[in-house]
Order: C-alpha cells, then sequence, then structure tokens
C-alpha cells in the first residue's frame, strides 16, 4: 500500500473524513484541530509522538473493518495503537491514520471455565483487577499499564510465568480482524494456521479484538516488593543470589535486577524486585540472603496478586524519550560482565547527563514451563533456558537520539560477543548463536528472519494467505524472503 506520508495533511479532504465518521457506527475521529487529538497522539516513549492524519478510536470489530476498508480505498498506510507502549515506534504514524483500541476495553471473567474475555485496547491493570475478584489470576507482564495485545503478541513473560508459561501459552482464542474485513476466531478448534501465527506475529497479521485467557487460580496474597543496593557495595552477592534462586528452580519464585541510578543514591544503584507466590515467611526464608546485606531500601510484605504488576510504575512512566533493546543472557550470570555493563552505564550518564533514569534490566524466571512447548508450537521462536535482558535509555533532547541509539548498540554487542565467549568456552558456540532475543524488548527493529528464526518460513506462506497486500506492516515485513 502506498503511503500518503507527511502530505496526507493537505491530502485528506475534510469531505472524506466525514464519509469515514458518517460509516463508522460508534466510533470517534479525530484530526488536527479537533479538541482531543493532542491527547490521541501522546505516547509512553515522547520519541514516538507522531502527527497522525486521522486517530479512530473503534469501538467494535465491525467499525475496524470499515476502517481497514477505508485505509484501502484511500490508499492510506495505518497503524494500530492498544497500550501505546511500543519500545520502537510500531503504534504511532506520521501522516497515516491510528486505529486506536483504547474504547475497547471490557473485561468479562467466566467463572464456570475460569478464562477471562479481554478487550482488545485493554492494559494489564484491567485484567489483574477483574481477575482478582474472583480470586484469580492470568499470566501478564510487569507493569500494568502496558497494553494486553502488544505483550500477548509478542510472548508474555512475566511473574507467573515460572508456574504457567508464556501469556501466549495461556491464550484460548482471539477475535480477529483479517485485511479483508473478515471478523473470524483463531483458536485451536477454528483458523489453527492463523492462531499459531498470532502466537508470536499477532501483529502482522490482523486487528485482534478480543482476547480470551486461561486463568489460574490465586486466592492467597503473594510476598513482593523492591529491595535497593549500591552497585559499588553488593553486586557479587546480588548477582550470585540470583544465580542460586534459578538453580532452585522453584516455579514461585522470581526477580528482576534492574540497574539505574535513582536520586537517592550516590552512583549506580541495584533495584531488585522480588516476587513469591506464597506466604511472608516462605518469601522472607527464600529471598533471605539478600535481606541479610541490609538494603537501602525495601517494600517488600505481603499484597494481592493483582497489585503486583503496578509497583514499578513510578519507575516506567509516560514522559521522556525512550528506547529499548533486547538481549539474552544464559545462567550463571557472571558479576564481572555485569560490572562491565554498569561501566557502560555510567559511561552513558556522563555522555548524556540526563540519562539517569535509563535502565538495565534483568530478568530471572523459571523457564521449565516455556521450554515444556516445542518451538515449532506457534510462531514465537525464543524459547529455551536462556534469560531475558532490556536496555533502556532515556533521556530528553532529540539531540541526543543518536547517541542513545548508538549507546544501546554497542550494548547489544555485548551481550551477544558474551554468549560467544560461553559458546567458544563449552565448545557450544553454534548453540549459543541460535539464541535470540525477546521480540517485545525489541525497539530497533530485528529482521523478521532473525526474530523468528526456523518459523519464519511457515510465517510468509501464512502471511500470503491472510495478508496478501501486506497491510499489517508497521513491525515485521513478512514478505522478505526466507
Amino acid at each position: 500500500m502506498g503511503s500518503l506520508g507527511a502530505e496526507i495533511f493537505d491530502q485528506v479532504s475534510a469531505e472524506v473524513v466525514n464519509k469515514l465518521r458518517k460509516s463508522l457506527k460508534a466510533s470517534t475521529v479525530y484530526t488536527p484541530g479537533d479538541e482531543g487529538y493532542a491527547a490521541s497522539i501522546v505516547r509512553w516513549s515522547d520519541a514516538f509522538e507522531k502527527k497522525a492524519a486521522i486517530v479512530v478510536y473503534v469501538r467494535s470489530p465491525e467499525d475496524v473493518a470499515t476502517t481497514l476498508k477505508y485505509c484501502q480505498d484511500n490508499k492510506i498506510n495505518f497503524v494500530v495503537s492498544g497500550g501505546k507502549h511500543s519500545v520502537g515506534g510500531t503504534s504511532s504514524i506520521e501522516g497515516g491514520l491510528v486505529i486506536d483500541l483504547a474504547k475497547m476495553r471490557d473485561v468479562t471473567v467466566n467463572e464456570a471455565d475460569k478464562t477471562v474475555d479481554v478487550g482488545g485496547g485493554c492494559v494489564w491493570k484491567d485484567v489483574d483487577e477483574a481477575a482478582g475478584k474472583y480470586d484469580l489470576a492470568a499470566v501478564g507482564g510487569t507493569i500494568n499499564h502496558t497494553g494486553v495485545g502488544g505483550l500477548t503478541c509478542g510472548g508474555g513473560y512475566g511473574w507467573l510465568t515460572g508456574r504457567y508459561g508464556l501469556t501466549i501459552d495461556n491464550l484460548v482464542r482471539a477475535e480477529v480482524v483479517l485485511a479483508n474485513g473478515s471478523i473470524v476466531e483463531a483458536s485451536d478448534n477454528n483458523n489453527q494456521d492463523l492462531f499459531w501465527a498470532i502466537r508470536g506475529a499477532g501483529q502482522c497479521f490482523g486487528v485482534i479484538t478480543k482476547f480470551t485467557f486461561q486463568c489460574h487460580e490465586q486466592k492467597d496474597p503473594i510476598w513482593s516488593g523492591q529491595m535497593v543496593f549500591k552497585a559499588d557495595e553488593h553486586l557479587d552477592a546480588v548477582v550470585n543470589f540470583a544465580n542460586s534462586l534459578m538453580a532452585g528452580k522453584n516455579p514461585d519464585a522470581a526477580m528482576l535486577m534492574g540497574i539505574t541510578a535513582p536520586p537517592f543514591v550516590r552512583g549506580p544503584a541495584i533495584v531488585v524486585t522480588a516476587f513469591y507466590n506464597g506466604p511472608k515467611n516462605a518469601g522472607e526464608a527464600i529471598f533471605e540472603p539478600l535481606l541479610r546485606l541490609g538494603p537501602i531500601k525495601n517494600t517488600c510484605d505481603e499484597r494481592p496478586y493483582d497489585t503486583m504488576n503496578g509497583i514499578m510504575n513510578h519507575a516506567v512512566e509516560y514522559g521522556g524519550r525512550k528506547i529499548s533493546k533486547g538481549a539474552s543472557f544464559v545462567l550463571p550470570l557472571r558479576p564481572t560482565f555485569v560490572r562491565e555493563l554498569v561501566e557502560e552505564l555510567t559511561f552513558l550518564h556522563d555522555e548524556v547527563p540526563v540519562t539517569k533514569r535509563s535502565i538495565l534490566l534483568f530478568e530471572f524466571y523459571n523457564n521449565v514451563e516455556v521450554v515444556k512447548v516445542p518451538t515449532s508450537a506457534m510462531s514465537f521462536a525464543n524459547r529455551g533456558w536462556h534469560q531475558n535482558a532490556l536496555m533502556g535509555p532515556n533521556w530528553s533532547d532529540p539531540k541526543d537520539d543518536e547517541k542513545c541509539k548508538r549507546w544501546l548498540a554497542h550494548m547489544s554487542t555485548q551481550f551477544r560477543n558474551e554468549l560467544d565467549r560461553i559458546g567458544i568456552e563449552n565448545g557450544n558456540l553454534a548453540e549459543m548463536q541460535t539464541i535470540g532475543e525477546y521480540g517485545n524488548y525489541d525497539g530497533t527493529g530485528v529482521a523478521p528472519q532473525e526474530m523468528f528464526g526456523p518459523n519464519y518460513a511457515r510465517l510468509t506462506e501464512l502471511k500470503a494467505k491472510f495478508d496478501p497486500e501486506n497491510m499489517f506492516n508497521s513491525s515485521y515485513d513478512l514478505t522478505l524472503p526466507a
């Protein structure tokens, strides 16, 4: 589809826009100058706030289908927006049209089979709170203002992954509006090939207007919170504890290790977000080696599960220029390697002084349930015993964009070099080189062949079937040869 680009501001007449408005049953259309337009283009990262020509707040799958036809007829490029958290700007567009699902936030809990129906525009807070009223929980992410759609389409790691696997492993069915305007169900019983594709690459095949997830009983409170340590004093101890936690293979225990520079600590600090799905005494026993270190700050306590995904929100608020890059690491994680990365983060702070809110994040989840599912079972291709890392520079001035992106590329190389080093040392370099990265953290445009690996060839075949004109192309171009 050809793009009208920025010229669309001049080329789309009021008459054409009004025609769209009249064709929609219950949706709202904004164009520049309308009250509400400015708020409609706000994104989690200021770096990806773009001036769309048209924003359509759709309220039904039928209106999604109508909007898709409008884009085809008028040769207008479009993107789909849900939680507006895209780390690479794929939910915003300059001069095109945004199909915004933010008004489709209904959540229905089905007590009989412990499933939850979730509107395509929901954020995880909507799901957590609705399920929590019935003593249930869904496998979601770790930040509750993240969109359900984006996280699910890319896989979905979260606090319950150790017990129940990925978000996509708990997806029962989805309602999808295809490029041709048809509204279909994708599940194990209907459109199985589409169901295979959307679990990992859903954003490339249609607009998902409803998700149905399998929930799990969550009657009792959890033990969780954050502990802050000075990196120059306790880095080795924290990394070694994380390694031992994973060696124990407890499916109910997990942690994130973030390295950043909070204002109340001089120099880099380690922020551990601890999680144990059980009572306080058991959680404190498991994390006792960290508690014994005497953290500068400790918020760990019992709390309802439905509040868990909100305890890190303060660190990833809307505003500021942000981009991220994913990486992978294998256990045991070397403290020396982490220390080298801390030095690189300090370099960024010196090079771009307003980057103190930047973060290096290491995830520690028990992946036993993740690896039980074959890589070929769905399009998500990065299953394994390795863990995810995220590099997230945070700055304020557009003039520093390129500096931060160069730093991100350099850090990515550092992670890849560490995998290669381990592979050479252990004699399994070929295996290390097959480890990819978590797509939901990729803000730099990894090639789809690399992202989907052994599943890419099948994805291209299904792309030709469900989206032959490549309308859904903002994330990955699945028409490229394998």
